[in-house]
């Protein structure tokens, strides 16, 4: 219904804000950093938007980032979590950080965001890990074209590729996006991060 939203910061409260948009006036529920004291009432913003509908509530959530939105989107798919839940993992760790715990099997790292326990990290983890390998069945094999790499650059180099899959993106886009940034200098987070500013930029 909305892919994004710009206009003036009018309110912002303890979980959401208010972006008045040509005289209309949206609530939006957003992570903490769109709460930031650098965001200030009055000035222009633009975030991107997640229109959440059930037979009871219907809500607008917004992110600063087109990564954001696709880790909240990918956390809405796991039986169990819900919009609140997303929200705080997105507050609580970056997209890059996101797709290497789940990589890594590293549930402690979302049990770090309020109202996340060890069973909902757990479940995080098996159902994305399982939804990638069924997208990587379908997905061609990069490996070839990765030339003068070591075996476990070779591995670097897929799990980076991998946690853009698991972030929404396509498996040529994230691809394109590891081979334009890889280092074998780069720690594995950095070829991530590095890769979704490329997607970006």
């Amino acid at each position: 219904m909305f892919a994004y939203l710009k206009g003036t910061l009018e309110l912002k409260t303890s979980d959401s804000i208010i972006i008045d948009v040509n005289g209309v006036g949206y609530r939006v529920y957003t992570p903490l950093n769109a709460l930031e004291p650098s965001h200030v009432v009055g000035s222009q913003i633009k975030v991107y938007t997640y229109f959440y509908v059930r037979e009871d509530t219907q809500a607008l959530y917004g992110f600063l980032s087109m990564e954001e939105l696709k880790m909240f989107e990918q956390l809405l798919s796991v039986s169990g979590v819900g919009p609140k839940a997303a929200l705080s993992l997105v507050s609580s760790i970056s997209p890059s950080q996101f797709g290497l715990a789940v990589l890594t099997d590293d549930a402690d790292k979302f049990t770090k965001a309020p109202g996340i326990g060890k069973k909902t990290a757990q479940r995080i983890i098996l159902e994305l890990k399982d939804k990638l390998k069924k997208e990587q069945k379908d997905m061609p094999e990069f490996n070839t074209n990765v030339p003068d790499k070591t075996s476990a650059d070779n591995s670097s180099f897929s799990e980076a590729t991998a946690a853009l899959v698991m972030l929404g993106y396509s498996s040529a886009e994230a691809h394109r996006a590891v081979s334009a940034v890889y280092s074998q200098d780069k720690t594995l987070e950095q070829i991530i991060k590095d890769a979704l500013k490329h997607i970006i930029s």
